[in-house]
């Protein structure tokens, strides 16, 4: 990642590239690479100086305040990162100063007097063409004119070399809208760099090796951390790993990255670093996050409100890598309640539930005669190869839309062969073990491939499929991919909810009406104490059937999550069996049993009626069999 600078708390954004690059690790760790993850702090500067004063103390002890909340964030959100850098680090500032050494004494860093325009903001001279209405584009206030005397990397010398080498390199920067953008700014002549600030205004940063009158420019000291982390110029992660690199960005640091830091790497003889993959804003109640409108989201917040899982599937999900999204209470909710507890948590739920209700939680052993018939391998094998390149390509949504695209298959698996049905036929005793256990192994794959992304989901839907797991966490492609891994004969555990429904409130103001309403007959009032007593619960109808010698009466079979009720419900003028099969319905749950036409039932469900017609009380939404209705 970027290194994340200390003038402020960490917030979504920070949270969202910290999460992408941990993903990006887990990724090529599941392909079988060897990673190693850099994040940290960038604490030099005049901003630090700035926000110490208005703390009353030192920079340093600011920074340390600050990076320290950026380190406790990492695990707060799952990211395995192998180092935290921080540029107040001493094997960092000793690099730094021998980068800059090497540069000035080739020739390419000189001394000269400049006047400009600077943003304190951002810490940078600014050309005119670049001002939007003469404001910076970022901060949108005016750059002060500066004149001073400073030291300047001579970076319009390889202005050439970078065009080539963006072009020559398609790869190198990515998406492909941020690689057009950065050879659009190069048609103009690139100025040369100032590196340093006069000790007489800032005292907070790196002294240059051949001035004591003078500290490095922020940048200039930044962007070297990528190579201090890797031991550079000896160690054997540096020879290791450079070569290889990629740094994940938002975009409003593309240039930096761009364009001063490969060629500050040029003139320093050292190798350039693979590529670069720039990703766009998170906005906030759709605007850009600003602390004057109150919008700045603090992740540690969103985890705890959601779950780290959800909270990671959402960021990776929702944003298309290089656009800018959008983040709202209601986008998260929606994605949770949808994707997490109804795809994959229901799927998850009716799977084991199935198998405790029809094996008593035994893993049957299929049989190979019918693979053809029921076999859910190729449909893995597909999501597996989508969900590779995707996320090979960091189109982290791309690979878990594959991902979702084969639970839908699973779901409508399900559907269509009916386990509820065979189960009723001794005969297909065979069929539904082979049915479940399709079903067991595609959830097994579900589990490997959401890893990266969801790691603890990862490992829960794992454990309960009665499954080890790597000590390390990362399931590889490898391991993945082989069908027909859960033993037979073992058993399993009643599955555990892998994510609540949550239930949104909305408050809706009611406008009194114009006109005297229609006000039906009620019957007699009764107290809150006495509704109380009445147990609604949500309920699957997994199987349903005609009674004889009735026209209105259908045998149901209830899914209630921890049982599995007989209901004999009237609707049989206004549904037929098939059409009620696999709906959610309410249930009276706590109704005294009964027997109607020689049926016992369990239960009554809650319908309306439409003058003759009657029709079944429902969700906005797909609830858990069991969940209370309230």
């Amino acid at each position: 990642t970027p290194i994340y600078y200390v003038n402020a708390k960490p917030h979504l954004g920070h949270a969202y590239t910290s999460i992408a690059a941990d993903v990006a690790t887990r990724f090529k760790k599941m392909d079988g690479q060897e990673t190693f993850f850099l994040t940290g702090t960038d604490e030099h500067g005049d901003k630090i100086v700035q926000a110490a004063e208005k703390e009353d103390t030192t920079p340093k002890a600011y920074a340390d305040k600050i990076s320290q909340l950026f380190q406790d964030l990492l695990p707060l959100l799952n990211v395995k990162n192998n180092r935290f850098i921080r540029t107040t680090d001493p094997d960092h500032i000793a690099v730094v100063k021998a980068m800059l050494s090497k540069i000035y004494d080739s020739g390419d860093i000189y001394f000269s007097s400049y006047e400009g325009l600077y943003c304190f903001g951002c810490e940078r001279f600014y050309q005119e063409r670049e001002l939007v209405d003469g404001l910076c584009p970022d901060h949108g206030k005016a750059p002060e004119t500066i004149k001073e005397s400073n030291y300047f990397f001579k970076m319009s010398k390889y202005q050439e070399w970078l065009v080539d080498h963006i072009t020559s390199n398609p790869d190198f920067i990515q998406p492909e809208q941020y690689r057009k953008e950065l050879l659009s700014f190069l048609k103009e002549p690139l100025e040369d760099l100032c590196i340093s600030r006069p000790k007489t205004r800032l005292t907070w940063g790196i002294t240059l090796p051949f001035d004591e009158d003078y500290v490095t420019y922020v940048w200039f000291d930044a962007l070297v951390n990528y190579i201090s982390a890797l031991g550079y110029p000896d160690d054997d992660r540096f020879k290791t790993f450079w070569p290889t690199a990629r740094h994940f960005v938002a975009k409003d640091i593309i240039k930096p990255h761009g364009i001063y830091w490969p060629i500050m790497l040029k003139a320093a003889g050292l190798p350039i670093y693979n590529g670069l993959n720039v990703h766009g804003f998170w906005n906030v109640q759709g605007s850009k996050m600003s602390k004057s409108i109150g919008n700045v989201t603090d992740p540690v917040e969103v985890t705890g409100e959601y779950g780290v899982d959800a909270f990671r599937y959402f960021l990776m999900r929702e944003m298309v890598f290089g656009l800018d999204a959008n983040f709202t209470e209601d986008a998260i909710v929606a994605r949770i309640n949808s994707d997490l507890a109804n795809d994959l948590g229901n799927l998850f739920s009716r799977v084991l539930s199935m198998n405790h209700r029809y094996f008593k939680g035994n893993v049957q052993g299929a049989d190979p005669a019918l693979d053809d018939q029921y076999s859910l391998e190729k449909d893995a094998a597909k999501a597996i190869d989508a969900f590779s390149e995707a996320m090979g390509l960091c189109r982290f949504h791309q690979g878990m839309t594959a991902v979702w695209e084969f639970i839908s298959t699973m779901n409508k698996y399900i559907d269509t062969n009916e386990p509820w049905a065979l189960a009723k036929d001794e005969s297909k005793t065979s069929h539904l073990a082979a049915v479940l256990y399709q079903l067991m192994e595609g959830l097994r794959t579900v589990a490997g491939l959401i890893s990266p992304v969801m790691p603890d989901t990862g490992l829960k839907i794992t454990r309960a499929l009665g499954l080890s797991v790597p000590e390390d966490g990362i399931f590889t492609l490898d391991t993945i991919r082989p069908w027909g891994q859960i033993p037979t004969g073992i058993t399993l555990d009643k599955p555990a909810i892998l994510f609540p429904r949550i239930d949104v409130k909305k408050e809706k103001a009611v406008q009194a009406p114009k006109t005297k309403p229609f006000k039906p007959a009620l019957k007699e009032e009764i107290t809150i104490d006495e509704f109380a007593k009445i147990d609604l619960r949500a309920g699957t109808v997994i199987s349903a059937e005609k009674i004889e010698k009735s026209n209105k009466l259908l045998k149901l079979q209830v899914d209630l999550g921890a049982e599995t009720r007989q209901i004999v419900a009237g609707i049989g003028k206004s549904y037929t069996p098939d059409q009620v099969v696999g709906k959610t319905v309410i249930v009276v749950a706590n109704l005294k049993e009964a027997k109607l036409m020689g049926e016992v039932s369990q239960g009554m469900i809650l319908a309306a009626s439409r003058k003759k017609d009657l029709i079944l009380s429902g969700f906005n939404g797909e609830p858990l069999p069991g969940n209370p209705v309230k």
